[in-house]
């Protein structure tokens, strides 16, 4: 995706390794995240109509222009990386689940993209990434949160997918409200149940949400409204969610500190 190899890592297997948006009009969403999120964006190396967004330096997303004649739905889409992408679409298939795309050849690397038994989207990406560091105080996703119908039946699927029981430093955590996947003791995936298929909102259906930390969530908010985005939806906490022109559905939530 970057113009060097310089900037490139092998990320730790069965995690978030970066998040995709394919949309309508390009030209727009680039607009909309420079307002909303201050992104800067440039070629990748699959040419001009995929760009990789950056802040302050740092990679944080990929936004492509959709094909046409696809479906218009745009849905951010989290990428979790693997060690084997024929082993793993062998076993989204073999557990029901909906294997869309590949694995295909991309660059130096393969991708793979699938829904899980419920419809929810997701990829899985074999080879080196930017280096993308989730989860922490920078300008990658800082959650991704899964919605979902059964939180514990998700578990178990994403678990066999991505073969997080033989990982050592990564462990599944129970809680009364959400189940946390956790790599080195950090929280990178927390999913929750009670979403439904048959719910007429997008929120409320099984769905991967990608939560971006801002320093001023009402400032954000203001400028996604102002820029054509539309929202906010149900407020939990601090967060908001948020649709993008193309309708893409995001969140957004305070920075937290850096820690030295």
């Amino acid at each position: 995706m970057s113009a060097s190899a310089a900037e490139h890592v092998v990320p730790a297997p069965g995690v978030p390794c970066w998040v995709n948006l394919m949309v309508g009009d390009l030209p727009a969403a680039t607009a909309f995240y420079t307002a909303v999120l201050g992104w800067e964006f440039r070629p990748s190396l699959l040419g001009d109509q995929f760009l990789v967004a950056s802040q302050d330096g740092s990679p944080v997303a990929g936004i492509g222009a959709r094909r046409p004649g696809l479906a218009p739905a745009s849905v951010w889409t989290p990428y979790f990386a693997v060690r084997d992408a024929d082993v793993t679409a062998a076993r989204i298939k073999e557990r029901g689940a909906t294997l869309a795309v590949g694995p295909i050849a991309l660059g130096d690397g393969r991708a793979g993209l699938a829904a899980d038994r419920d419809g929810a989207t997701f990829g899985f990406w074999q080879g080196p990434t930017l280096a993308w560091v989730y989860g922490q105080a920078g300008a990658a996703p800082s959650r991704l949160d899964l919605r979902t119908r059964d939180a514990a039946e998700a578990a178990a699927f994403y678990a066999q997918v991505f073969g997080w029981a033989a990982e050592p430093e990564i462990a599944v955590a129970h809680h009364p409200d959400r189940i946390l996947v956790e790599r080195a003791g950090r929280a990178v995936v927390s999913l929750r149940g009670g979403a439904a298929h048959t719910s007429p909102e997008p929120l409320l259906r099984p769905r991967w949400l990608v939560n971006f930390a801002v320093d001023d969530v009402e400032r954000a908010v203001a400028a996604a409204l102002a820029s054509g985005g539309s929202g906010p939806g149900p407020q939990e906490g601090a967060s908001r969610t948020l649709r993008d022109p193309d309708g893409g559905l995001f969140t957004l939530s305070p920075r937290a500190p850096r820690t030295p």
